[in-house]
């Protein structure tokens, strides 16, 4: 360890005031430099022993969920985390029923209504343009907004997470990190997308496998040469060369985003149909581990559908993606007293 002037007792106070992100918003993990990243994830190792016990950093603070689609983890998490952190939530997961959305307020009306109660946001929803939209609009008249996925392209707290769950299992060096997103649709894979992006900015080395036609957007594709990401895109590969290729290039983390097209979708059915081509199961990550030597762990943004993969993974070294769940409180623990501020 370098001898720095910042040497000393450990202090979450000064740590939340080195990452210095109070009062930003949140649409996209590029929106965070590496060292803003780091320093989260600093954060959030401070606040693990805390996860289940709590501590007053936030007491008095009120964060709001506000949710246009279902979700279970995302909501969840972020209002364990808020509880934890001695403050108290507001939630509203059904706002088309609900709230006065149903009314027709628009969005915009909205935030800005929540902002005279809460002092963070944590939103959901299916349309991305809009939400940005209204966010820029918006300016300095809302709280602090932190997105829980907007429409098939981001999902940051997801990226974040799976982030975190990497620099703990693989020891903090992203730049040692090689991880493949495998998915028939990298176009709606916007939990795999948000992982790849805050890997990109940390340096780590990226690999899709994905679809023709179903490509990484233009969206991110900008965002990762911007941040001069080392990634590469393979399309069409059987489930045998997509095991060659994860022992060949040596990968550390393979990535399931998993289906996020609602049941009904056509697309739907086309998913499932074309997951026999990446049903990644236990014999074939041992071929795997014969091969290249290394064990590799094995991540999914859940929920999970059979089909998806083999679920004899989760008694196996490879399972990471429930460990990823326990991971997300602290690291949204981290996030909201970064984001609000403590005092």
């Amino acid at each position: 360890m370098a001898l720095t002037p910042e040497f000393g007792p450990k202090d979450i106070y000064a740590q939340i005031e080195r990452t210095g992100i109070q009062g930003r918003h949140l649409n996209f993990i590029d929106d965070l430099s590496s060292d803003e990243l780091e320093n989260l994830f600093i954060t959030a190792g401070m606040l693990e022993p805390f996860w289940r016990s709590g501590l007053e950093l936030l007491r008095h603070r009120i964060l709001c969920t506000l949710f246009f689609q279902p979700s279970t983890r995302t909501r969840f998490s972020h209002e364990t985390a808020m509880y934890r952190l001695g403050g108290n939530v507001l939630t509203e997961s059904n706002p088309l029923i609900s709230s006065a959305a149903a009314k027709n307020e628009s969005l915009y009306d909205s935030i800005r209504v929540i902002s005279q109660y809460a002092d963070v946001l944590v939103l959901r929803h299916p349309d991305d343009e809009r939400v940005l939209a209204d966010i820029e609009q918006l300016g300095s008249d809302t709280v602090p907004i932190i997105s829980g996925g907007y429409g098939n392209v981001t999902h940051p707290t997801q990226g974040l997470l799976d982030m975190y769950t990497a620099w703990r299992v693989l020891g903090g060096d992203f730049s040692a990190m090689t991880v493949m997103i495998a998915t028939p649709d990298l176009s709606r894979a916007r939990s795999g997308q948000s992982f790849a992006l805050g890997l990109a900015r940390m340096g780590a080395r990226i690999v899709y496998s994905g679809t023709t036609g179903l490509r990484t957007p233009d969206v991110i594709r900008e965002k990762l040469d911007a941040v001069n990401a080392n990634y590469e895109e393979h399309n069409d590969l059987t489930i045998t060369q997509q095991e060659d290729l994860i022992a060949d290039e040596r990968i550390d983390l393979l990535y399931l985003p998993g289906c996020s097209v609602k049941k009904g979708d056509p697309g739907r059915d086309d998913f499932m149909k074309k997951m026999e081509e990446y049903y990644f199961t236990v014999d074939g990550l041992s071929r795997i581990r014969e091969k290249s030597g290394k064990i590799v762990g094995v991540m999914h943004s859940l929920p999970r559908n059979e089909g998806e993969f083999d679920f004899g993974i989760d008694a196996t070294q490879h399972e990471l993606y429930f460990k990823q769940i326990g991971f997300s409180v602290p690291l949204r623990m981290s996030l909201l007293a970064n984001i609000v501020g403590a005092s």
